[in-house]
């Protein structure tokens, strides 16, 4: 089933299909990944736009333009992610996936902020310093460079890649969401099961990132925990045969 999964996500996307695994892969992604970035909007709310390109208002709490963009523009970053899925990860890939899913929004109005491109004022995340700008270029052709060259990718990898991204911290904002949508694509290039880190694991995962270099535990843990659940959602729409073939 893990090898088929890019093309099933595929073929239901080219399907238009409604209430599939791709379709709620589009929703639970879209509204955990921008809610661990301080999105307001309920994934009651994020359905809704997916589904009706409308908006469902929820009492008197006013809507921030910047989320329902951020929101929309995070279902066309994952279509992109799925049609180059199978294609090396790039520095112009991931340049890509940030201008995807800045586009339209204030930040994209501020000439400094520089949406996908590389970020050009220093930036922390949480409490940590992050590479200064100048330095950005030459840390993200040795990060791809050294994941690249491995041989074959196994799940650590993948892991070990997105901490060290996220400590680069490349754009000005943004990051999260980007390496999120990496780890996706390379979960389904590499034939490992997919993840979503689910916002009310937020802190684990938080954790997971700050204390990686002295202890992997936390982080691989709490995404072991995320591919548990994304399995189970495989399961339900692609449950096995009596001869234990998954269904096409």
């Amino acid at each position: 089933m893990k090898e088929r999964l890019l093309h099933l996500l595929l073929e239901e996307k080219q399907m238009h299909l409604k209430g599939g695994l791709y379709h709620k892969t589009q929703v639970n992604l879209a509204y955990n990944s921008n809610r661990i970035e301080g999105s307001r909007l309920s994934e009651e709310q994020t359905r809704y736009i997916y589904e009706t390109n409308t908006i469902l208002s929820e009492g008197e709490e006013p809507l921030k333009v910047d989320d329902i963009l951020e929101t929309i523009n995070h279902f066309h970053c994952f279509d992109y992610m799925l049609e180059h899925a199978e294609e090396d990860l790039s520095e112009d890939m991931i340049k890509e996936f940030h201008r995807l899913l800045k586009t339209n929004t204030s930040d994209a109005k501020r000439e400094w902020f520089r949406v996908g491109d590389y970020k050009l004022r220093p930036n922390e995340v949480g409490d940590m310093a992050t590479t200064l700008p100048t330095n950005v270029p030459q840390e993200m052709k040795k990060l791809l460079a050294e994941y690249l060259s491995k041989q074959e990718i196994e799940f650590e990898d993948i892991i070990d890649f997105h901490q060290w991204f996220e400590s680069i911290h490349p754009f000005q904002d943004g990051n999260g969401r980007v390496g999120r949508i990496i780890m996706f694509k390379e979960c389904l290039k590499h034939n490992i099961t997919p993840f979503i880190i689910d916002e009310l694991h937020k802190w684990y995962y938080y954790r997971g990132l700050k204390e990686y270099k002295a202890e992997k535990g936390y982080l691989l843990e709490t995404c072991n925990s995320a591919q548990d659940t994304y399995e189970k959602m495989i399961e339900y729409f692609f449950p096995e045969q009596e001869n234990g073939q998954a269904l096409t």
